[in-house]
Order: structure tokens, then C-alpha cells, then sequence
């Protein structure tokens, strides 16, 4: 079982809110959690977590989605990391060329 922190919408239709959950990764988006840690909410950019229950978590090997980890990296509680695409620095018109090659 791949187990994931990540987030749950909940909230009316324009008006989202997300609850910070750690659940199987083959569970749908909304479905059943195994616990929440936290919630987010994005009209007013808080988001509050449950900073022990995230440690237990990542030491039990829970994996993080991009989103949830860069909160947490804003929080302090995880390191940064670096993505970087293939094409990445490259101008969109030299791509392009590139692809048409």
C-alpha cells in the first residue's frame, strides 16, 4: 500500500477549500483518508497542518504531492527540490525547431 499526504477538496462550487489528508494513493481524490492532518485554504493562502502527525507520517514512508510539499517546504518542515525540465532555459520559439527536427 503506497500511502500519500495530500490534498482533498471540499468546499462549493468556486469556492474550494482542501483538507490535508494521508490516504492510499490509489484512492480517488475524495475518497476515504486514513487521517486528516490539516487543512488549506487557498482565498486567504492559510495552511495549517498538524506538524508531528506530518513527521510521523513521512517516517513511516508516506510520499508527498508537489503541492503539499511546497507548503511544507514554506513551513520549513521539508528541504526544497529542484525540478527541472528537459527543455528547460530553452526559448519556446527555439523548441518548436527543435521538435520539428
Amino acid at each position: 500500500m503506497a500511502v500519500k499526504i495530500r490534498l482533498s477538496r471540499i468546499g462549493r462550487k468556486a469556492r474550494p477549500f482542501y483538507k490535508v489528508v494521508v490516504m492510499d494513493s490509489r484512492n480517488a481524490r475524495d475518497g476515504k483518508c486514513i487521517e486528516q492532518i490539516g487543512r488549506f485554504n487557498p482565498f486567504l493562502k492559510e495552511f495549517n497542518v498538524d506538524e508531528s502527525r506530518v513527521e510521523y507520517w513521512l517516517s513511516q514512508g508516506a510520499q508527498v504531492s508537489d503541492t503539499v510539499h511546497r507548503h511544507l517546504f514554506k513551513k520549513g518542515l521539508l528541504p526544497e527540490i529542484k525540478r527541472q525540465s528537459s527543455q528547460q532555459g530553452i526559448p519556446k520559439k527555439d523548441r518548436e525547431q527543435k521538435n520539428e527536427d
